[in-house]
């Protein structure tokens, strides 16, 4: 007689499971909530040796601080991997802008056909008219203080033709400085996934704009009046929107002296940003910080944070 084998219950394995997954989860860099974090580390140089120190220190994924008197990286956080580079882009438009416009008092008339193509994009814009002649001057500290999208491509139009030949001239230059990983699309920084940089190479860029004298005086300039027009006979007042989001500018022993801001959703908060720390000039590249313009500022939160601690 055969005898018959009781089934066998399988027993479950939901607890292994779920250990499996919360280690390949912690593994691979997500949170609780299922955020991914950045478990990549900071890299510091200081006292001629590097050091190494916790990636989320500082709310931008992306980050380098150069010393100016000798090009020293003297902090960096992912700064050669690509981001999206959002306003910081118009620097790269005003200092191809300075090298190319002989006359900065040489009126520029703003073709209504672009405005409308600005408005279909919701891209933000300063106030100037459609039809509106306004001085070249008037238009980079437009591009720069407020960040404007119709200063970037009335000038594009002015010196180019079209915004497309005038990102020929951009992509020209960055090949020029060595910013071997960035390519340009358009003049504003509006989102497009070829429109791209890196920490690095933005650096290399605010390095090589603020020897032109013109790019430094727009950069650190707070505030601007424009020249009266016939449609602004009392001219426009614009606001830098890096000092604007300050009570102060001031650090322990030092100042930030100048800075352009960019957001997208895409790039989160950025800043490119100019300091003097004990008589030593430093810049700033961050970018990739969460947050909007109705949140604290976390790039600027960044920026005194290095500032203060690692110059």
């Amino acid at each position: 007689m055969v005898r018959q084998r009781k089934p066998v219950r399988k027993k479950r394995r939901w607890i292994p499971v779920c250990g499996l997954l919360l280690c390949l989860a912690v593994f691979f860099g997500w949170n609780e909530l299922g955020e991914k974090l950045d478990t990549r580390e900071t890299t510091v140089w200081r006292n001629g040796t590097t050091e190494s120190i916790d990636g989320n220190t500082f709310y931008s994924k992306y980050m380098i601080l150069v010393r100016l008197s000798d090009g020293q990286t003297l902090l960096q956080k992912n700064s050669r991997e690509r981001l999206y580079p959002a306003s910081l882009t118009k620097m790269m438009t005003a200092i191809v802008c300075l090298e190319n416009a002989s006359d900065l008092n040489r009126q520029v008339q703003l073709s209504p056909a672009m405005f409308e193509h600005l408005q279909a994009e919701n891209a933000s814009m300063a106030g100037f008219q459609p039809g509106e002649s306004v001085p070249v001057i008037d238009l980079l500290y437009g591009m720069m203080l407020p960040s404007e999208a119709e200063c970037c491509e009335g000038m594009a139009d002015y010196i180019a033709g079209s915004e497309a030949a005038f990102a020929a001239l951009m992509n020209q230059k960055a090949k020029d400085l060595g910013m071997k990983d960035t390519h340009f699309v358009n003049t504003t920084g509006l989102y497009d996934e070829e429109h791209y940089s890196t920490a690095y190479d933005l650096s290399l860029l605010l390095s090589y704009a603020l020897n032109n004298e013109s790019f430094r005086a727009i950069f650190t300039a707070k505030s601007y009046t424009t020249t009266p027009t016939q449609l602004h006979p009392q001219g426009m007042t614009f606001y830098s929107t890096m000092f604007k989001e300050m009570d102060t500018a001031a650090f322990s022993q030092g100042e930030i002296l100048g800075g352009k801001t960019g957001f997208t959703d895409q790039s989160g908060l950025c800043l490119a940003s100019l300091a003097e720390k004990d008589g030593e000039a430093y810049i700033l590249v961050t970018a990739g910080a969460p947050g909007n313009h109705a949140t604290e500022q976390f790039n600027i939160t960044d920026a005194f944070a290095v500032y203060n601690d690692f110059c």
